[in-house]
Parts: C-alpha cells; sequence; structure tokens
C-alpha cells in the first residue's frame, strides 16, 4: 500500500504558483489542497489547477487542523512573499521547499525553507540561500555565493562565484552578476543587466555594464 502523501497549501494562485504547484507535483510526495488567493478583486473560479481556492485567509485555521500543515508562498513579489511567510507561520504553518527533479543542486549547498528552486536551475557547491526565496527556471548560482531571505533570481539570470545578493533583492530575467559583487538588500537588477560593482540597498541597475540610477 503506497505511503500517504502529505497535504500542502500553496498561497497564491497565478503564474508563480502553477511553476510551483508542477514542481510539487513532479515531486509525487505532497497533495496540494488547496491555493489561497483573498486578494483577486471579483475572482468567481473556485478552483485552480482542479484544487480548490481559498479566497478567505480565516478559513486556514481549519485547513491546519485538517492536516495540512505546510506552506508555500508562491507569489512573485519579494516583500509580499516575506510578509506571508511570516503570517503562515505564526498561523502555525511549516514553510516547504519546492525543488525541481531537474534541477541541479550540489549536497553542500544550503536552502532555506519555503524557498523554491525551478526546473534547469544551478546550485553549486557552498552555496547558502535563504528562506521564501526564488531561483527561477534556468538560473544558476556558482560557488559561494550568498542569497538572502526572500530574493527573487529570475529565469536566466547568472551569478558567478562569491556573490551575495541582499535581502528581498529581485535580479531580472537573464542578468549577469560577476564574482564576488555584493548587492544590497531591497534591490532591483532589470532585465538583460551585467553587473560588474557592488550595488547599494534598495537601488535600481540596469545597463551593460549596469549602473545605478
Amino acid at each position: 500500500m503506497p505511503a500517504k502523501q502529505k497535504q500542502l497549501v500553496i498561497w497564491g494562485a497565478g503564474g508563480h504558483a502553477s511553476v510551483v504547484a508542477d514542481i510539487i507535483r513532479q515531486g509525487g510526495t505532497r497533495e496540494i489542497v488547496g491555493f489561497v488567493d483573498d486578494v483577486t478583486r471579483g475572482r468567481r473560479a473556485r478552483t485552480f489547477l482542479d484544487v480548490r481556492v481559498i479566497q478567505d485567509r480565516n478559513q486556514l485555521a481549519a485547513v491546519l487542523r485538517a492536516g495540512a500543515r505546510e506552506m508555500i508562498i508562491a507569489i512573485g513579489d519579494c516583500e509580499a512573499r516575506l510578509q506571508l511567510a511570516g503570517e503562515a507561520r505564526r498561523m502555525g504553518f511549516r514553510l516547504g521547499l519546492a525543488i525541481h527533479p531537474r534541477a541541479t543542486v550540489a549536497p553542500t549547498a544550503r536552502i532555506g525553507a519555503g524557498s523554491v528552486i525551478a526546473a534547469g536551475a544551478v546550485i553549486c557547491p557552498g552555496v547558502v540561500i535563504g528562506r521564501n526565496v526564488i531561483i527561477n527556471t534556468c538560473a544558476s548560482v556558482d560557488h559561494d555565493c550568498v542569497i538572502k531571505d526572500g530574493a527573487h533570481i529570475c529565469p536566466g539570470a547568472h551569478l558567478a562565484g562569491g556573490v551575495t545578493v541582499g535581502r528581498g533583492t529581485w535580479v531580472g530575467i537573464g542578468a549577469t552578476v560577476i564574482d564576488g559583487v555584493r548587492i544590497g538588500k531591497g534591490s532591483f537588477i532589470a532585465a538583460g543587466g551585467v553587473v560588474v560593482k557592488d550595488v547599494p540597498d534598495c537601488a535600481m541597475a540596469k545597463g551593460v555594464p549596469a549602473r545605478v540610477s
């Protein structure tokens, strides 16, 4: 008799949530029992990917009591993801981890709770990834990088060795960061940017080479 799957709730019901759901389903060990969406105005759909949508977060206490103790926050906005993760933990949920079976993760890499590693991503030796981080499709994080809580490394972005990415920072699609660079918290690296020197907190950097504006 096959082992009973653990129950999981995904907070979010949009494009990124569908990616997270695909990762979970391909893993085959957890059952998604609900998607949370209490912010989309006028939402009429009661299901998403054939699973019920929970439109009132007050219902989550009952979901928790029913046995779904694990949750992943599947929202692209970095600050919102961190805030909701904190709320989920206060409710009593445990933050889950989603790693696609076709991602490459070095055994010495450390990945925090709530993080999502998408298909084709490469995580090299010595990497430290915080909580609620997204390493998106075909992104690469080379040796000894440190990615702080809530950061998002977008599809096709590449970080060379020893890069530090601050809390809640967004590294845009196709961006490249050379080795040893430090990017501050709450910053935004535009799509296709090539970062060759440090970026301060709460800054935007764009272009080739990327310039802070």
